[in-house]
């Protein structure tokens, strides 16, 4: 078995992308996306932003810095399975949260 050697730079750019994705989350936060309405809840667009950056950020750092995009096919399937298994938690924690009788707020 061999080990992949990856090159400083490639270190390097993926270092300076996540300080780059960092700024943008800060820079992000200083606007309000808004709220809309959708089917029937307020999703905060603020939140959904933050999140997507915060995927890219972990997803870089897992596929150089934990050498997981030049590892072997079975820890690739570890990874994979790992994020199956948070999806399906999620989804259980959603439905959980969908299912319990909240009081109407009058406004």
């Amino acid at each position: 078995m061999s080990a992949h050697v990856v090159s400083p730079r490639i270190y390097l750019a993926v270092f300076a992308a996540l300080l780059v994705l960092t700024f943008v989350t800060t820079e992000a936060s200083r606007f309000d996306l808004g709220q809309p309405d959708v089917f029937g809840f307020r999703i905060p667009l603020n939140v959904l932003v933050a999140l997507g950056i915060a995927c890219v950020k972990a997803s870089l750092v897992v596929l150089f810095f934990m050498h997981v995009k030049y590892g072997e096919r079975l820890v690739q399937l570890v990874i994979a399975a790992a994020f199956v298994w948070l999806f399906i938690l999620i989804l259980i924690t959603i439905s959980d949260y969908g299912s319990r009788p909240w009081p109407i707020a009058h406004t």
